[in-house]
């Protein structure tokens, strides 16, 4: 199978992962695009991170009406920091038989060089980049297959500060996640 993970915080969900987890399965033809939430990012402040079980509830709610997009709880589960080479490393072992296409914002391709175990990590993966604005990147140390998607410019954090500010983001997250925020008090 071809199989894309997106990863990230999820912290919340929003359109534009849902956006770009759709889109990137539709223009490469993959069997499915799984999000993968981080347990303990090794880059973000986990002070501001919410607990992975609202996050996960948060996702299955996203994704329920979308077949092709799936859940992959392998960073969950193994607990700890979560780096892309040991999850893939996993996977791979576990799953030779796929092909593995590891979907990030284009942003991130200036700092493949810093990713932990990155060359080794070239081995078991293909990069694929999704631009997130009109900036023109310099050629790319690293092979990164680069998609043009419209740019929908939601972040995680603007949907947080709007809700702690008594704001309500309709519109740039699903209803459901919405609504279990709200249920939970989170993000207040």
């Amino acid at each position: 199978m071809r199989i894309g993970i997106l990863g990230g915080n999820f912290n919340p969900v929003h359109h534009a992962h849902l956006f770009i987890a759709d889109q990137i399965q539709q223009l490469l033809a993959l069997d499915e695009v799984q999000l993968m939430p981080e347990n303990e990012p090794p880059h973000i402040d986990t002070k501001s991170t919410i607990s992975a079980e609202h996050r996960v509830n948060m996702l299955r709610l996203a994704l329920q009406d979308y077949p092709q997009l799936t859940l992959n709880l392998s960073e969950i589960e193994r607990g700890g920091k979560s780096y892309t080479y040991d999850t893939l490393s996993k996977l791979t072992a576990e799953h030779p038989e796929n092909e593995y296409f590891f979907i990030i914002g284009g942003d991130m391709v200036d700092y493949l060089e810093k990713w932990y175990r990155i060359d080794d990590l070239m081995q078991l993966v293909k990069f694929v980049a999704v631009r997130r604005d009109q900036t023109v990147l310099t050629a790319p140390k690293y092979p990164v297959q680069m998609i043009d998607l419209p740019l929908l410019n939601i972040s995680s954090s603007y949907i947080r500060g709007s809700l702690e500010a008594n704001r309500h983001p309709n519109f740039l997250l699903p209803a459901e996640v919405l609504s279990y925020i709200n249920q939970h008090g989170l993000y207040r």
